[in-house]
């Protein structure tokens, strides 16, 4: 591991920017209508469940990352086969991401522009990132953490000054009961965003303080959980339930209604300035953990020779994997899902968990 490190404040900073990535950009969780932001919510109360998981596996193995404890709990042939199939997962997941604001900015700013430019311009700057390492990243997420703060508090007051927002467009609250609603949770808001604080097992060993990462993923994923369904609600409120789950950028759409005394308009530029920084930051994270998890697995003494072959390897792959947004969005909540989410999420970690307990408990260990 690089030997820097990073405080509460910064770690905090890294998830919430981390966490409001993509889902703030792609239609998440509009299949519950109007009743989104309470999918949001239980997305939220789930998700904090598996961070206590993931907090628990960090407490028995303070200084090492989850590519590296996985052998301690399972033995080395099984617990490499694992950390490869996480590296995977990262490069998989930070790719996927890389196409959505590669997408983003391809239908609202440089429509004639080819997709690969546009995913190549941020693959290098998240290349550079990587190289400079975590503390420059952590950094950089707190000079802009304020600044996105602002434009999101100035966003919401100019939607609301606009008299854009229409509360009947919420109602009826639950009209088709509960499970249309846990549906919802348990296909799209569980495992995005909140499960990809799985990726967080990679950062953790660089906090100074390993006793104080319970408190800043919790805290940071409360944040982005009210966030987000707030950003929900005014979405709805402002497009309408329809509307949303067919628009393949709501926010944005809400975004470009904004009119204030026929003088501030047409304002979306800004916000998707604000849009691919937040992008930027997943894609980093996910990015820098697969590095991170490939020195560790096959023992390179320094993860920067790593971060260019690699950065090809996602930019590449952030173009081939689907030929158009409509495929790239249905594999990314369809089939990622089922695949991928919900055992490197929730079912590997659950049983690395129990098996780590047991093994301390009768003080044993994998070989």
């Amino acid at each position: 591991m690089e030997h820097s490190k990073i405080n509460m404040r910064q770690l905090f900073v890294l998830i919430v920017l981390f966490e409001h990535g993509s889902a703030i950009v792609i239609p998440l969780g509009v299949s519950a209508k109007q009743d989104v932001w309470i999918a949001t919510l239980l997305g939220l109360a789930l998700g904090l469940l598996l961070i206590l998981i993931y907090e628990r596996l960090f407490h028995y193995y303070p200084d090492q990352p989850l590519t590296s404890y996985v052998t301690h709990i399972v033995g080395k042939p099984l617990g490499k086969l694992l950390a490869v199939l996480y590296i995977t997962y990262f490069f998989y997941i930070a790719a996927r991401v890389l196409r959505d604001f590669g997408e983003l900015l391809l239908t609202f700013a440089y429509p004639e522009t080819p997709l690969f430019v546009l995913n190549a311009l941020m693959a290098m700057t998240v290349m550079y990132s990587a190289y400079k390492g975590i503390e420059v990243l952590a950094r950089t997420g707190e000079l802009l953490y304020t600044l996105l703060q602002i434009l999101a508090v100035v966003g919401f007051i100019l939607v609301i000054a606009s008299g854009l927002v229409d509360l009947t467009q919420l109602q009826p609250v639950l009209e088709e009961g509960w499970k249309r609603v846990w549906k919802t949770v348990f296909t799209e808001t569980l495992y995005v965003p909140f499960g990809e604080m799985i990726v967080f097992t990679m950062l953790f060993p660089y906090l100074n303080r390993p006793e104080k990462a319970r408190r800043a993923a919790v805290a940071g994923m409360v944040l982005t959980g009210i966030n987000l369904a707030i950003i929900m609600v005014v979405n709805t409120a402002v497009l309408g339930a329809d509307a949303v789950s067919r628009s393949s950028f709501p926010l944005l759409d809400t975004i470009r209604r904004i009119q204030v005394a026929h003088f501030l308009e047409r304002l979306d530029v800004f916000f998707m300035v604000a849009l691919v920084i937040g992008g930027f930051f997943k894609v980093s994270i996910f990015f820098y953990a697969g590095v991170v998890g490939v020195a560790h697995v096959f023992g390179f003494s320094n993860h920067q020779r790593l971060v260019y072959p690699f950065g090809a390897l996602v930019l590449l792959w952030s173009v081939a994997m689907a030929s158009n947004y409509v495929e790239h969005i249905h594999e990314g909540l369809k089939i990622v899902m089922f695949y991928l989410h919900i055992p490197l999420q929730i079912i590997i970690p659950v049983l690395l968990l129990v098996i780590a307990a047991i093994r301390r408990r009768f003080g044993s260990s994998a070989k």
